[in-house]
């Protein structure tokens, strides 16, 4: 397939254990039973479980089958963070259809740890009075809390890591009620990848110990392939690059860089390249669709990090739009990929459980520019329907191919159908 540019085309921006239930007990008067039976009997019992992981292991390992949705206190409020943000946001994901949308995590990030009492425990600062009582207000919503820790003495900040209390620190967010750790690498990156490893290994364990399903969010800027090894060590999603800012050339930076990562990414094993910027102001609407778009062919975790009180129209439109999110949650989970690129025309497409295909065409150029997509790169002859997901618009059956003008920085992004 090749985008194909029409220099000096111009358009306007497009627009937006079995228990017996049965109702009566087992007789008192019941036949006596054969001990060697019975004994046979519980060995077999005894080897069946012992083929199986315990139970806190189904729970751990069976989280995140689709990319994680929520938001992160940190792209917009970094260390102002406190227990009255925390709540207003959970309140502004109702009321303004986020949650019913799928965003349910709402992540505290750095800057939330006090000192650790005599027992090394570690309490939160005197932002957050009550860490049990906030995990049961954003319960209570329908959501789910998160926080953030580091495998270091420090966290980046400069708050309690939790080195040498891996276990205590697990136990305390299963007592709080925490359900999401992101855990941040803040010291330098170890010559030897079996430090990392390590690391990251003796926290997903202490996870599992408690019995408590948390997501295993690995925040270590791609180092070291990440990719090659998060399963391993209990990832549910690790970072791929470094910090995402909100302006259009990091974020294209970070995400069409990640072509190529696809085989690494499937259910309960995502890769992150980073937090949402969508509404923080530092890009126009085309810029944020181009963003939203590309994570969403990307299966990557959409993980808003905007302050919700004070959302556009056009900044809710983008979060909530439910055909762009289906796109990430597709339940086959496989990540799109470049199937074409001709300077700063770039197709890329996601295949879905359903048989059709999501492409997305990219326009990285500061000119309104046409661009095609050949369905014989997509596997397809003939007719095929073709679907706007952002105009949420059936654009008729074309042939062979689909043509549009596609907005300086911005995308085309349709779902198209073997007919």
């Amino acid at each position: 397939m090749h985008p194909l540019p029409t220099l000096g085309a111009r358009i306007p921006s497009r627009t937006r254990a079995l228990s017996d239930e049965r109702g009566q007990e087992l007789s008192r008067s019941s036949p006596k039973e054969n001990p060697i039976v019975n004994l046979r009997t519980a060995w077999q019992i005894f080897a069946l479980c012992s083929l199986l992981p315990p139970m806190s292991s189904f729970a751990q390992d069976n989280l995140a089958a689709t990319p994680p949705m929520g938001w992160n206190s940190w792209n917009h409020f970094a260390d102002k963070v406190d227990d009255k943000v925390i709540r207003e946001t959970a309140d502004a994901l109702v009321s303004t259809g986020l949650r019913d949308a799928g965003y349910v995590y709402v992540n505290i990030d750095d800057t939330w740890q006090g000192k650790r009492d005599a027992n090394g425990e570690i309490r939160p600062n005197e932002k957050f009075p009550d860490m049990k009582a906030l995990a049961d207000y954003v319960h209570s919503k329908g959501l789910k809390l998160g926080i953030y820790s580091g495998p270091g003495p420090r966290t980046c900040a400069g708050y309690e890591g939790s080195l040498g209390h891996e276990q205590q620190d697990a136990e305390t967010y299963a007592r709080w009620g925490i359900d999401y750790l992101k855990y941040d690498w803040c010291q330098q990156p170890p010559q030897n990848v079996d430090e990392m490893k390590a690391a990251y290994t003796k926290m997903h364990d202490a996870l599992e110990k408690t019995g408590r399903p948390i997501v295993f969010s690995l925040c270590q800027y791609g180092w070291h392939k990440v990719w090659e090894w998060g399963p391993s060590v209990g990832g549910n999603l690790w970072r791929t690059t470094g910090d995402i800012s909100d302006r259009y050339a990091a974020m294209a930076e970070i995400g069409f860089n990640q072509n190529g990562l696809e085989k690494f990414a499937g259910p309960g094993h995502w890769n992150d390249p980073d937090m949402l910027e969508v509404g923080n102001g530092g890009m126009n609407e085309d810029e944020y669709r181009t963003h939203f778009s590309l994570w969403a062919i990307l299966a990557a975790p959409l993980i808003a990090g905007n302050d919700l009180s004070k959302m556009t129209p056009y900044t809710v439109e983008i979060l909530t739009n439910r055909e762009v999110i289906a796109v990430d949650q597709d339940r086959a989970g496989k990540q799109g990929y470049r199937i074409a690129q001709e300077g700063p025309f770039e197709v890329w497409m996601k295949p879905m459980s359903d048989g059709t295909k999501v492409v997305g065409m990219f326009n990285r150029q500061r000119t309104t520019e046409q661009m095609t997509v050949n369905f014989s790169e997509l596997g397809m002859r003939g007719e095929a329907a073709v679907r706007d997901l952002w105009l949420k618009k059936d654009l008729g059956a074309f042939k062979d191919s689909y043509r549009a003008y596609v907005p300086a920085h911005g995308v085309v992004l349709v779902r198209i159908r073997a007919k």
